[in-house]
């Protein structure tokens, strides 16, 4: 039979099933019968693992990937493609950085930085076609352990590769596989653990779904290398993909004669039940699984005995993950020498990660154990979407620890997790970008695990509820003093004294949080203030709840929808008098928080609130009516920068006199003397201090409180009650390196640079200027170089891009303008 010329592969996992990949398949069938092509079949996979790009179809050999297909690009890719010979580019992948398209999957870095040893058939096989798997070295290995090797050479080899279970603990396979051969008694079992119940996790479900035969040739080897006749599947029923694909793989194995009696004329006999779990998570601990096989209610039980001597229905057995029994064929196939020049030494071989939550690219990463959080969640994840700035990962499911940016370069594997107090677990990773509140997400998955308590013991049982009402109080603004300590003293006793894993766990994100983020705590129980703007109860907004002086936001934007510009500025200046400066060097924090941003991008309230100031300055022509002054007392305000100067605005709304006493010839402070015109024009600084002014508001220039006018005459003779000292902090921070002198020829810092460009003073700049530093100052500095003449800025900043602490206008504006930026240097 004649080979077609093009294999068309849909995606046919619970992913892209649930986006309509099983229509894409129809469809695609249904075109190539019309076009009557008889060089082009369709077929179908599981999970590919790029979960979020589904309907995922592929294309070979060409090994062209298409994304987010829909029926109704069925005929395109059939005429353009099968039939043409042009791919269809709008489908391509497109990298979330460079929004280059990009054609073949082996060109994409979330597969092409991967290293697939578990998922190596995932996205390559027909699932319910065993023929595939076999194809592809599928049951070589059983073969192998059959026809040549004895049990004990079995598990010397596993030993010897170093795997370790991935189900969450990390206990050596080879060691559990030898308590359990030397237990005494002739019946044995084995099982496969796919209960997989972590909140984001699909490893497990993706495996069952796109290469059971992994698993089921695992745990033959497995039942084997113990003395075992009998092996279950536990799998949850949620899972009812998984569930049909394993049931036919057990038919289709047994057909073949890879399972039941005489395995390949060996004389071994092994059989599978499948088991489906009504979905309890503390099922994913081994004694209650037990328990939940032999029909009982699944509570973990006291360890020892330990299920190796005393397990399923008391008689010695053995439980490995799914991904621990698909590494098992591939092991006995390429030898374990070859396995361990992957990963560690302490931890051979690769981790399956379901990577979700806020980044680029979500989906199935398998990568040699002690590859870099890093490198996983930017160089094959993406990075975070949106521009967002990474906050933390929490790793290891709903039991796992929150690891922050600090760690981005720490290792993964079970020992290097450990130490930064999270767990592997069984492989989910969880990112979290600066919009989340870490209080929340803590109470979170300690809502998860509190419910999934199967409260057998009091630690846990009560210790999680306990923690989970603190928690609860927190975010809704009810935090007491003391309520942190409370929860550490809970937690330690919840982690030490619990009778299983969940409960022995279950504390983690509280105790990272804490240790990690304690200063969100404290700002939920001091302030009532949530820093993400998440916790519903502490705000009414999160761009109000964000904003450093609490502007109404939502109202002056509804204002100017309505086009009610005038009632935009008054809002603004209820809590600012500044919009115009604001409205154009504010960082504008606010729209990092704003909502419409988790959908495409936030709204501009940055470039809205300049809108309506200077919509005012240009219509009003009539003068603001002054505060009118109610009250005798009057206030002296030292410092005429936008501190004095909001405080006095703030002081004459209230009734009393303001008068600010300000030692140079011009207000403003640093707004005037050193941000440069071309970020902030002068006039526009002008025209806001003018309007200070006639709110009643007295501004005396060239009167600099010294010793010759001092606070004390402020008070004694000039009869203020009381006085604001806003005179600022205006020095450059020091570097600290051999050879900085100040004073020294061509060594400038940037303030004081800044401040005699603005002035007038001569500064002497040569043909190449270096600029250390990362900020807004950093960023004036080198355009300002470039405008005094200089041909070749560099900036050089100590940390990454997205540490540095400007806006992304700004970063943009200072490369257009020819300014070089040097990171982690």
């Amino acid at each position: 039979m004649q080979q077609p010329k093009f294999t068309v592969l849909v995606c046919r996992g619970t992913g892209c099933v649930s986006g309509g990949g099983d229509l894409v398949y129809q469809a695609l069938k249904s075109e190539v019968e019309r076009a009557g092509l008889k060089h082009a079949a369709i077929d179908f996979t599981g999970c590919h693992g790029f979960c979020q790009q589904g309907p995922n179809v592929v294309v070979e050999p060409d090994g062209i990937f298409y994304t987010h297909v829909s029926p109704d690009d069925a005929r395109e890719i059939v005429e353009s493609h099968l039939g043409g010979g042009k791919p269809v580019e709008r489908l391509f992948y497109r990298d979330p950085a460079t929004g280059r398209p990009v054609p073949r999957y082996e060109e994409i870095n979330f597969y092409a930085k991967q290293q697939r040893v578990i998922l190596r058939n995932c996205g390559h096989i027909n699932p319910e076609r065993i023929e595939d798997y076999v194809e592809r070295g599928g049951y070589r290995a059983l073969r192998k352990v059959l026809a040549t090797m004895t049990p004990e050479q079995v598990i010397a080899e596993i030993k010897k590769s170093g795997l370790r279970g991935r189900g969450g603990a990390g206990a050596s396979t080879a060691m559990k596989w030898q308590f359990c051969r030397d237990a005494p008694g002739t019946v044995k079992y084995v099982i496969c653990n796919a209960d997989e119940g972590d909140p984001g996790a699909f490893m497990d479900r993706s495996i069952l779904e796109a290469d059971p035969h992994s698993m089921l040739e695992g745990l033959t080897i497995c039942g084997y290398a113990v003395g075992a006749q009998t092996g279950y599947v536990y799998v949850r029923e949620e899972y009812p993909l998984a569930v049909q694909r394993v049931k036919k793989a057990v038919e289709q194995s047994r057909a073949k004669g890879f399972i039941g009696k005489d395995i390949l004329g060996s004389g071994f006999n092994f059989d599978i039940i499948i088991v489906q779990g009504a979905g309890a998570f503390v099922c994913g601990e081994e004694t209650a699984l037990m328990a939940s096989i032999e029909g009982r209610r699944g509570m973990p039980r006291p360890r020892p005995p330990f299920p190796a001597t005393s397990g399923l229905d008391g008689k010695p057995s053995n439980i490995n993950n799914v991904k621990t029994l698909a590494s098992v064929p591939v092991i006995i196939d390429r030898g374990a020498d070859w396995f361990v020049t992957i990963g560690t030494q302490k931890s051979p071989g690769t981790a399956v990660f379901a990577l979700t939550g806020k980044i680029a690219n979500s989906g199935l990463v398998e990568v040699p154990m002690g590859t870099s959080l890093r490198k996983i969640i930017f160089d094959i994840g993406g990075g975070i979407p949106r521009g967002k700035a990474f906050k933390a990962v929490q790793t290891g499911g709903p039991s796992g620890g929150c690891i922050p940016a600090r760690f981005l370069d720490r290792q993964v594997d079970y020992d290097s997790l450990a130490q930064l107090g999270s767990i592997m677990g069984s492989g989910g990773m969880v990112v979290l970008d600066e919009n989340t509140c870490m209080v929340e997400i803590a109470r979170y998955f300690l809502s998860f695990t509190q419910d999934e308590s199967c409260g057998k013991c009091t630690p846990c049982r009560l210790g999680t509820r306990q923690m989970l009402e603190i928690l609860t109080r927190i975010t809704q603004g009810k935090g007491q003093e003391g309520d942190v300590d409370k929860l550490l003293q809970i937690a330690r006793v919840v982690k030490s004294c619990s009778l299983c894993g969940l409960g022995q766990t279950c504390p983690n994100p509280i105790l990272t949080t804490i240790n990690y983020f304690r200063d969100e705590y404290e700002a939920h129980i001091k302030e009532r203030k949530c820093p993400a703007a998440v916790c519903d109860a502490l705000m009414i907004s999160p761009c109000q709840h964000t904003c450093p002086v609490g502007i109404n936001v939502p109202k002056y934007v509804a204002a100017i929808a309505e086009g009610d510009y005038m009632k935009a500025v008054e809002t603004i200046r209820e809590r600012n008098p500044f919009p115009s400066i604001c409205g154009r060097i504010c960082h504008h924090p606010c729209e990092v928080r704003c909502r419409r941003g988790e959908l495409d991008d936030p709204v501009a309230i940055r470039s809205l609130k300049r809108f309506a100031a200077d919509w005012y300055f240009e219509n009003v022509r009539e003068d603001p009516p002054p505060f009118p002054r109610t009250k005798k007392e009057k206030v002296a305000v030292v410092g005429a920068g936008p501190t004095g100067l909001a405080c006095a605005y703030f002081i004459a709304q209230m009734g009393y006199g303001a008068t600010v006493f300000e030692a140079l010839p011009v207000g403003g402070g640093m707004l005037s003397v050193a941000i440069p015109a071309f970020r902030l024009p002068p006039e526009v600084i002008k025209r806001e201090i003018d309007y200070i002014a006639k709110k009643g508001v007295e501004i005396r220039y060239n009167t600099p409180i010294n010793t010759n006018f001092t606070v004390d005459h402020l008070l004694k003779r000039e009869g203020y009650s009381a006085v604001f000292i806003a005179a600022g902090a205006q020095r450059s921070q020091r570097v600290g390196i051999p050879g900085e002198i100040e004073g020294l020829e061509g060594l400038y810092y940037g303030l004081q640079f800044l401040r005699d460009v603005k002035i007038g003073r001569p500064v002497k700049i040569g043909k190449r200027a270096a600029v250390i530093g990362g900020g807004n100052v950093a960023l004036d500095s080198a355009r300002t170089a470039l405008r005094l003449g200089a041909e070749e800025v560099s900036i050089y900043y100590r940390r990454s891009r997205e540490e540095m602490p400007v806006t992304e206008v700004e970063y943009d504006e200072a490369l257009a303008e020819g300014v070089k930026v040097h990171f982690l240097t």
